[in-house]
């Protein structure tokens, strides 16, 4: 397709008419593919959720706080991501985190 004679206008709106089919498409395809899978499912008497569930992990899972503030023991962390202010301030002033384990 030449766009070299189309007005800026006219590609404005040719992007626009482009973006929507776009999400039309995206959509249509989604919506396909649920279908299909809901379809295999059933043919094998599976709900989508067992037919998934050994590889579809958990999104969230709890972990146990491993560390605890003496100065205020509601403040707990699980070791795991960034310190908190807390246990920053305690390696700071040269003491041992493993002290502050639960």
């Amino acid at each position: 397709m030449d766009l070299s004679h189309f007005s800026l206008a006219q590609l404005r709106s040719l992007q626009d008419d482009i973006s929507k089919q776009m999400k039309k498409r995206e959509h249509d395809e989604l919506a396909k593919a649920r279908d299909e899978i809901m379809s295999i499912a059933q043919g094998v008497g599976l709900s989508v959720k067992d037919l998934l569930g050994s590889t579809v992990r958990a999104k969230t899972r709890s972990v146990a706080a491993q560390f605890g503030n003496p100065a205020n023991p509601a403040q707990q962390w699980t070791g795991r991501g960034r310190q908190p202010t807390w246990v920053k301030e305690w390696i700071a002033e040269g003491k041992d985190k493993d002290l502050l384990k639960l």
